[in-house]
């Protein structure tokens, strides 16, 4: 590990004992000259960091093109050459956790981007208006521009309703369904059905829409305590989808590294007849979850900032990802295990995996929720 240019002396500048020859027996400090350019200090306290100078790229090849192989050679007294698993891990996983959930920086709010659009529409209305006057041609009357105008007005109306608070939405109905009672126009009874459809739809938006709801209604039509409960829950997972979402992307490394055991557990299951030592289980998971964060490192970057989530290109990607996991996984345990018939095993692996997932994802989910309400 150790780069630079040996003592002539034999004297360990640590210990004090006899070096016979470029490392000292009793401490294992190599005997190296005190002076090193800047370079060679900066690259020698790096590599002493990590523990991993040349061994990183000598463990890296294998364990992405030689599934299984790694944990072999690791097993049979082969660690010279590799880096510890759990050391790798770490380092890998840092990594791919700070590239994968990196949170997303917006240039502008959805609220800035809907005030501009808002700006937008009234300039083109009032620019519409301009034009005609200055062509002598009046507004009104059928007309192809006017019903333009009228469908720029009428999403202008209901994009504003639609940002209004809940009370303050009801008292709009109100006033409409007043001015309709005392003039009856076709053109209002539209706005107000479209006002009235919205309204409904964030009837039960938010939690104390939801109790003002309630308390109208008759008291034997009313939701009972159990009722009440689970549609806060509900309701509240909604209106905090995004902290509740960010939250839980922040704790998936907590998440994969107690799923790991878990994982060398269902292995060793569908392998008992081996009889190896769970120990070897968890290596073997160790290092392949260690190729998956590598192999997520290279492609998600590419997903997320260069191609987007929803282009097709990322779709290609992730399929991509999908198929290398299935090759790895079925090369790897058919190497490892010894065995030619893998693939039943390698899906009953892959669905308790699943399951051990969703239901993990599901305690963290309630667990967000207690603590962010």
């Amino acid at each position: 590990m150790s780069t630079g240019k040996y003592r002539k002396e034999h004297n360990c500048l640590n210990c004090g004992a006899q070096v016979e020859k470029h490392y000292c027996s009793n401490c294992g400090q190599p005997n190296l000259e005190l002076k090193e350019s800047f370079w060679g200090f900066i690259s020698h306290s790096i590599a002493h960091y990590f523990h991993f100078d040349n061994k990183f790229f000598q463990t890296l090849s294998p364990l992405l093109t030689k599934p299984g192989q790694v944990t072999l050679d690791y097993l049979a007294g082969k660690r010279a050459r590799y880096i510890n698993p759990v050391s790798m891990y770490i380092f890998v996983s840092i990594i791919y956790f700070l590239v994968a959930y990196s949170p997303k920086h917006a240039t502008k709010s959805d609220e800035n981007i809907n005030s501009q659009t808002k700006t937008e529409q009234k300039a083109t209305l009032d620019s519409v208006d301009r034009e005609l006057e200055k062509a002598g041609i009046k507004s009104k009357g059928p007309s192809i521009v006017n019903s333009v105008k009228e469908r720029l007005k009428e999403n202008l109306d209901n994009a504003s309703f639609k940002d209004l608070g809940f009370n303050d939405q009801s008292l709009v109905l109100a006033k409409l369904k007043n001015d309709y009672q005392a003039n009856k126009s076709d053109s209002l009874a539209k706005i107000i059905n479209k006002f009235s459809i919205i309204h409904n739809e964030r009837n039960d938006s938010t939690y104390s829409a939801y109790l003002s709801r309630q308390k109208r209604m008759p008291l034997v039509d009313r939701d009972n305590w159990f009722k009440r409960m689970s549609t806060k829950r509900s309701i509240t997972f909604g209106e905090k989808s995004e902290v509740i979402q960010e939250t839980l992307e922040h704790n998936r490394p907590k998440q994969y590294f107690l799923l790991m055991p878990l994982l060398a557990l269902f292995i060793m299951w569908n392998f008992r007849k081996n009889h190896i030592y769970y120990l070897d289980h968890l290596i073997f998971t160790i290092h392949g979850m260690t190729a998956y964060f590598i192999v997520s490192i290279l492609t998600n970057p590419l997903i997320k900032y260069v191609f987007g989530e929803d282009s097709i290109f990322s779709t290609m990607i992730t399929i991509g990802v999908y198929v290398w996991i299935c090759w790895y996984m079925f090369n790897a345990l058919k190497l490892f295990y010894q065995r030619k018939k893998v693939i039943g095993k390698m899906i009953m692996i892959f669905i308790l995996f699943f399951i051990a997932f969703k239901i993990s994802e599901m305690v963290m989910l309630n667990l967000i929720y207690y603590v962010a309400t």
